[in-house]
């Protein structure tokens, strides 16, 4: 297997008394959706706040190819390439679908203090990854909808979409799935299939099916703790994943 692209060690979190991610081992690789599954409270959100910097580690180390990001403030890991989306839509919905994406976008691209005077709108650079980022996540053609006139499921599309124009070489992508019906779930999973190719891609989701389908690797959580980490296959006869979480119609 290839170098990690972000390997985690030890990684912990606690809040007071509570340890709420214990000693976390994580390794994502390029090319492959790595989900982690766990029941409400097991730290899947903890763990993925720590990863993109929007809360602090009590101990361990996270390394982008070799570098030390574990102190890193959240907009300095957005810029060395660690993209995020979230559980509750973040786009603006009063906005164009193209400029939710461009706004996104001009934040990773270079200063130019000598146009000052220029309005953001005539950057070309945001402009092109803005384009580029919505034609990867198929929303290319609804680029100048108002983003709150689009439906649940092109609204996940646009959160991914926003993500890209970041230029991200990890994605941390937290229950996109979530409040989908079966055609948008499947349009989404294609659209995960696709995004491996270039990135590591961390999955939190709560749809089993949906994970069984798309992960490649599967991270189990409980209380805060990974109890296994495998193929699906290989999580799916784990004797103690399936007593702490699957049940038997995922065996």
């Amino acid at each position: 297997m290839t170098e990690a692209k972000l390997a985690v060690r030890g990684l912990t979190r606690r809040f007071g008394g509570l340890t709420a991610v214990n000693a976390v081992d994580l390794d994502l690789h390029d090319g492959e959706v790595h989900a982690v599954i766990g029941t409400n409270g097991a730290g899947k959100s903890t763990l993925i706040n720590m990863l993109s910097g929007e809360i602090a580690a009590s101990a361990g180390t996270i390394r982008l190819e070799g570098r030390d990001v574990t102190r890193m403030p959240q907009p300095r890991r957005a810029k060395v390439g660690i993209g995020r989306s979230y559980q509750r839509t973040t786009i603006f919905p009063e906005f164009t679908v193209l400029e939710n994406c461009r706004l996104t976008a001009q934040a990773q691209v270079r200063p130019r203090p000598w146009h000052i005077w220029e309005p953001s709108q005539r950057c070309q650079a945001s402009l092109e990854r803005a384009q580029a980022a919505l034609a990867r996540a198929g929303l290319a053609e609804q680029a100048l909808r108002s983003a709150g006139s689009l439906s649940h499921g092109a609204k996940r599309q646009l959160e991914v979409a926003m993500c890209l124009a970041t230029g991200p070489r990890v994605l941390l992508l937290d229950e996109p799935l979530a409040g989908m019906g079966a055609e948008e779930t499947e349009r989404m999973l294609g659209l995960l299939q696709e995004l491996k190719q270039g990135h590591a891609v961390l999955l939190v989701e709560h749809d089993m099916d949906a994970v069984f389908r798309i992960a490649d690797r599967i991270t189990v959580m409980v209380n805060g703790s990974v109890v296994a980490s495998g193929t699906p296959a290989q999580i799916r006869v784990d004797p103690v994943v399936r007593t702490a979480y699957l049940g038997e119609e995922h065996a």
